[in-house]
């Protein structure tokens, strides 16, 4: 069985929803992420309140699908990874923002 283009992770339907990014913790990451140049991955860890293995798992999610790139720099004589939400991920996020505001566009919050 194929999958359609709208299904397909990493790829934005016409609409500029995209299956990749929707995920729950994937949406924060990027959210986190797109006012930013870079963030440190324990920051990052630390905003989210989420297991180490969980974030790891859901940048490599992105990083796969070129969204998310990482540096990795020794700071106080310890290796840390900062993280950047590239173009491709950051033209994906907001594209898919877009998409959701316009499905609840009409919507009626209490």
């Amino acid at each position: 069985m194929t999958r359609s283009r709208e299904t397909e992770p990493g790829t934005a339907a016409e609409d500029g929803f995209d299956h990749l990014i929707h995920a729950p913790v994937r949406l924060r990451v990027c959210a986190a992420l797109e006012p930013v140049r870079e963030i440190e991955f324990g920051a990052l860890l630390t905003l989210l309140d989420i297991s180490k293995s969980a974030l790891s798992k859901h940048i490599a999610a992105l990083a796969e699908a070129g969204y998310v790139t990482q540096r990795r720099a020794v700071r106080d004589t310890r290796q840390r990874v900062w993280l950047h939400l590239s173009e491709t991920g950051r033209s994906a996020y907001r594209g898919h923002v877009a998409a959701l505001h316009r499905i609840v566009g009409g919507a009626r919050i209490p």
